[in-house]
């Protein structure tokens, strides 16, 4: 039920690059900007490229470009992409793996767990997490300027 810092510095990625849009971005940039190993970007990138996310730009001015509109990408697409299933418990994937399926007092509630994140992770774009980083580095300014 942990996020992990793959799918974390993902989405976070994406959001930078969001910010920059429709500019490439280089992924030295990205790396920088969100304290983010640049080998350990590297591999994520990779992922949400094959995954459809991003696209590669070649050339003096390259880096990474959002592959669909922000408003398209959803952060349930992002993390399931390099998280693979979000099930909080096995039984939800698999449910040959527990012998209490159907029979499970908690059963019902890992199921409400998976619905709620699943339904919040679907209703939130990359668009939402974009306009939500500009709200923050608003903030930040108008805290300096009265500073």
């Amino acid at each position: 039920m942990w996020v992990s810092t793959k799918a974390q510095y993902g989405l976070r990625a994406l959001v930078e690059i969001g910010l920059k849009a429709p500019a490439s971005v280089p992924l030295k940039e990205v790396a920088e900007a969100q304290g983010i190993s640049l080998h350990y970007l590297e591999q994520i990138a990779a992922q949400l490229r094959r995954s459809g996310f991003l696209r590669s730009v070649r050339g003096a001015k390259g880096g990474y470009k959002l592959a669909r509109p922000p408003e398209r990408i959803t952060a349930l697409e992002v993390v399931e992409a390099l998280e693979g299933n979000l099930a909080p418990v096995s039984c939800l994937e698999d449910p040959e793996s527990c012998a209490q399926v159907g029979r499970c007092s908690t059963e019902l509630l890992w199921k409400r767990v998976d619905l709620a994140m699943r339904e919040v992770l679907g209703k939130t774009t990359l668009q939402d997490l974009v306009e939500e980083r500009k709200l923050i580095e608003a903030r930040r300014l108008i805290q300096l300027q009265a500073s």
